[in-house]
């Protein structure tokens, strides 16, 4: 529903305002200013980066066909690197490959991303959360946010949604879908941690000799034993599998540990961070808990902190590496993988991965595969090496709101497209194509939902279909 906004005052006017800084918003805010529009970015916390900085979510899951980092995550990566820390894991192996394989350690994300507005000329609001929007004639003309000062607007001629929950959107009236559409549910939600003092060598050598654990030996022993060789923090992740269930089931069975905190395990060291592991759980049970309802929600973080407290506990007490580990930080956001989508100009679903779809209005490309975090629910086939699926910039407009961008895990989507297209570094592309889209519109003087992303000359496009 939208707002009049009548009597509150305007803090900024922009070309375009950006609500949410997270890895699309952000991206998206960072590439409409460098083509020379004016930005305003709203962000509800104090750091950009969204979920790979508040929400500890660490490292970005690759795409898994090469080629598709587009240019603004190439230039992320180069800034990555002069802060000291490698965006590539170093693995290329069958079962983990691709573009978007990257290391972006919380503390320095949110820095670079600073630099990277300061550097364009981005306006970024921070400690700003969303209220409403103002809107005419199928256009948005303000949103409403609230700020330490109260209520207040900002205008300006074109509006990027990246909050993530489709909110810009569903405040301005554009139909949206939450939820599987055989089950109701929400994917899960985590709340993720990290641990200090961890002896990460010590970790990997119990996974590997003591459990025989496949997937670490497999992925990692020639990157993890030529690390330790050379006394360097090695890069690995550890997992809950079936070869070593039977490991944390014993953690249950002592009372240690719920079934509902083994329901998904998975732990990433941190190159940066030599003596930390970043926690990709707890996972709080979907059917216990939504996305998509306040309550709930709020709920689901007192439950998942339990969680969290139980896991650390028997991490400690079983994993040798742990002994004197501890809760060193805690996501200060909860990992939502899917709420609200929007239904846009093009609407994408399973068929588009399956088929591995083409489109000449495509922004970038992925093979991520439909992940799906419910063992319930019907399992997809993944793409083989080197085919690949496109997003079309269709499904980042919508037929209601001709000046409005939606980019993201809340981009126009089924429940098991979104399955794929949610990671970050897809969710970055979709916003720098938002971006450039946005000021290309403005400088033509062409509707946003009626621009057609091939006609624009391929030198300025950040993505070209191929």
């Amino acid at each position: 529903m939208g707002a009049s906004g009548e009597g509150l005052p305007t803090i900024l006017i922009a070309d375009v305002c950006v609500v949410g800084g997270g890895s699309a918003g952000t991206a998206a805010a960072v590439s409409a200013a460098r083509k020379g529009a004016k930005v305003v970015l709203i962000e509800r916390g104090i750091s950009l980066g969204g979920l790979a900085t508040q929400g500890c979510v660490f490292p970005c899951m690759p795409t898994f066909v090469d080629g598709s980092d587009t240019p603004y995550i190439t230039d992320l990566n180069k800034r990555m690197e002069k802060q000291g820390t490698s965006p590539s894991l170093g693995i290329d192996t069958d079962t983990y490959y691709g573009g978007g394989r990257s290391q972006f350690v919380p503390e320095y994300l949110s820095y670079v991303y600073d630099e990277m507005c300061e550097e364009a000329g981005v306006e970024i609001l921070y400690n700003a959360a969303l209220a409403g929007a103002v809107s005419d004639g199928g256009k948005i003309t303000a949103c409403i946010v609230q700020t330490l000062e109260g209520l207040a607007k900002v205008e300006a001629k074109v509006f990027i949604d990246g909050t993530g929950d489709a909110l810009l959107s569903r405040f301005a009236g554009v139909p949206v879908e939450k939820g599987s559409e055989k089950t109701g549910h929400n994917q899960p939600m985590s709340l993720r941690f990290e641990m200090g003092g961890v002896d990460v060598g010590k970790v990997f050598q119990f996974f590997q000799k003591e459990l025989k654990d496949d997937y670490t030996r497999g992925l990692f022993v020639d990157i993890v034993e030529n690390a330790l060789k050379e006394k360097k923090p090695p890069f690995f992740e550890f997992a809950k599998w079936k070869k070593n269930e039977k490991f944390f089931q014993g953690g249950v069975a002592r009372g240690e540990l719920t079934q509902d905190d083994i329901l998904y395990i998975q732990a990433f060291a941190i190159p940066g961070k030599p003596t930390v592991m970043s926690m990709n759980c707890p996972e709080m049970p979907p059917l216990n808990f939504s996305a998509t309802d306040a309550v709930s929600y709020s709920k689901a973080v007192s439950f998942g902190r339990k969680m969290m407290r139980r896991l650390a506990g028997f991490f400690s007490k079983n994993i040798p590496g742990f002994e004197h580990a501890y809760i060193c930080r805690e996501a200060s956001m909860v990992g939502v993988r899917e709420s609200w989508r929007v239904r846009g100009k093009y609407y994408m679903d399973a068929e588009d991965y399956l088929k591995a779809h083409h489109f000449a209005d495509a922004v970038c490309r992925t093979a991520y595969p439909i992940d799906i975090h419910d063992v319930k629910l019907d399992l997809f086939e993944k793409l083989k090496k080197g085919e690949y699926y496109e997003i079309p910039y269709r499904a980042l407009v919508t037929n209601e709101m001709s000046n409005l961008l939606v980019v993201g895990r809340c981009a126009s989507g089924s429940f098991a497209a979104q399955a794929s297209f949610r990671i970050q570094p897809t969710c970055m592309s979709m916003g720098e194509a938002a971006g450039i889209a946005a000021a290309w519109g403005l400088s033509q003087n062409v509707a946003i939902n009626e621009i057609q992303w091939e006609e624009i000359p391929e030198s300025m496009r950040s993505y070209v279909s191929k």
